[in-house]
């Protein structure tokens, strides 16, 4: 096969994605692999995939590129992004997941992890994007570079089990029937967590009702999952259960709902991990780690309670640094990442899950009682606008329309605007008392962005 360079995909906020196979080539998967080989080393590698059709092929490339760099490959076949990391963990070896997390199935990318199942930084994506560009240009068409059987150095071998270690693992995190006589619903968004879920929660005794776990390559995240939980909802209520989760399609996030079927986002379960881990002494620092997309009630709670905020740039890679910077053990964001990193490396969303419901079992209240006693949400109004081409310093050229609007809030709410890290779009954040507030300010600053930048 001779290989055609693709337009360079970069890393966004947790890996690199595009279109499966036309965007996100094999072409381009292949050459990652060498260039993650080169940047991270070629000694043993660890490959998993969620449950899209195009998982496969990508996966054949991934391992063609990492074995062309001297590296062997172990497939763990179709697992949770967590369970991937935490066999990385164990191992001590790099591992790639092939995912596009929480898109359609038409999607796919590559989200890496170093030896010890750790989210690259910066620098280290910025080697692996230098390289691959080399790396691609050495494989285009024009040098007539064909892939040969004689260049794969590496062997590569199956490695059976990791959803079951990874389960076990999870169990044996909790008492024996942590979580016996609780009733749930789980939404595994026809993705990874399919097998895993199930069973770990059977395994701590709840019972479990199940939807959204028949993958068939196509129907990942489908209007079910942790983007789209109102089909969780309508089970909750249906059969009675105490609550439900809802995955994302890797795994890595979770939703909860209530009894009543309300949804119960990132910043309440976050709250509610806080406060369960102030109150059995393991909050270290009294401090907990979020995004700045975090909603105004989540701090004031937060304060209200004794506990510090740290807040850094979205994407759960920057709140894992901070947690590790500061030896934390808890942080996340409102999507739904919810990191126990005295537990765990990355986001992982089947234990946010598990300790959820554990605090709920404990507490003797219902989930319902819980999350509307921990915080009371801010109306947050989100505005994307598109642009002539990325503004990474968006709130510096625009900080007098911005304070005029933190002015007209005083201290009942506040503004926010970034750059998309992966699109050429401004965000528009505003918080107010009110939504009529919230939207009249956004749209506002909104219009000044399209005025001044827009495409």
């Amino acid at each position: 096969m001779i290989f055609r360079a693709p337009n360079l995909l970069r890393f966004g906020t947790d890996g690199v994605r595009g279109v499966a196979i036309t965007e996100l080539t094999p072409a381009y998967v292949e050459a990652l692999g060498v260039a993650a080989a080169q940047v991270l080393g070629a000694g043993t590698w660890l490959i998993g995939r969620d449950t899209r059709v195009s998982g496969p092929e990508l996966e054949a490339a991934l391992v063609r590129g990492l074995r062309r760099a001297g590296a062997h490959v172990e497939l763990c076949g179709e697992v949770p992004t967590p369970a991937l990391a935490s066999c990385s963990a164990a191992r001590h070896a790099p591992a790639a997941m092939i995912t596009a997390s929480h898109n359609p199935y038409s999607d796919n990318g590559v989200k890496i992890f170093a030896a010890g199942g750790l989210k690259l930084n910066d620098d280290l994506e910025s080697q692996i994007e230098a390289v691959l560009e080399r790396t691609l240009e050495h494989m285009g068409e024009s040098t007539g570079i064909t892939v040969a059987t004689s260049l794969l150095r590496g062997d590569v071998a199956v490695l059976d089990g990791a959803v079951r270690t990874y389960v076990d693992h999870l169990v044996g995190l909790f008492p024996e029937r942590a979580l016996a006589g609780m009733r749930v619903v789980l939404d595994c968004a026809n993705g990874a967590m399919s097998v895993a879920a199930p069973r770990a929660l059977r395994g701590l005794g709840a019972e479990v009702t199940v939807i959204h776990a028949e993958p068939n390559g196509t129907n990942i995240n489908d209007h079910c999952g942790a983007t789209h939980p109102a089909s969780l909802s309508e089970a909750v209520v249906a059969v009675g259960a105490d609550a439900g989760l809802a995955f994302d399609g890797d795994g890595d996030r979770v939703i909860s709902v209530d009894q009543r079927g309300s949804v119960i986002d990132g910043d309440r379960m976050i709250a509610l991990g806080a406060l369960q881990l102030l109150s059995e002494g393991l909050l270290t620092g009294d401090t907990v780690v979020v995004t700045v997309m975090s909603n105004l009630g989540f701090h004031r709670a937060m304060a209200a309670a004794g506990i510090e905020v740290i807040a850094t740039a979205v994407g759960d890679r920057y709140v894992l640094e901070a947690l590790d910077d500061g030896n934390y053990a808890l942080g996340g964001e409102q999507s739904g990442h919810v990191i126990y990193r005295h537990l765990a490396t990355t986001g992982d969303g089947l234990l946010a899950g598990l300790r959820l419901l554990q605090h709920v079992q404990r507490s003797g209240q219902s989930l319902a009682d819980l999350a509307a006693a921990v915080m009371t949400t801010y109306p947050q109004v989100l505005v994307n606008v598109r642009v002539d081409h990325r503004h990474p310093n968006i709130a510096d050229e625009l900080a007098a329309e911005v304070r005029v609007a933190e002015a007209e809030l005083g201290g009942d709410g506040r503004v926010l605007l970034r750059a998309s890290g992966t699109e050429p779009l401004v965000r528009v954040m505003v918080e107010a008392a009110t939504n009529d507030v919230a939207q009249r300010l956004a749209d506002q600053l909104a219009d000044i962005v399209r005025d001044r930048f827009g495409a």
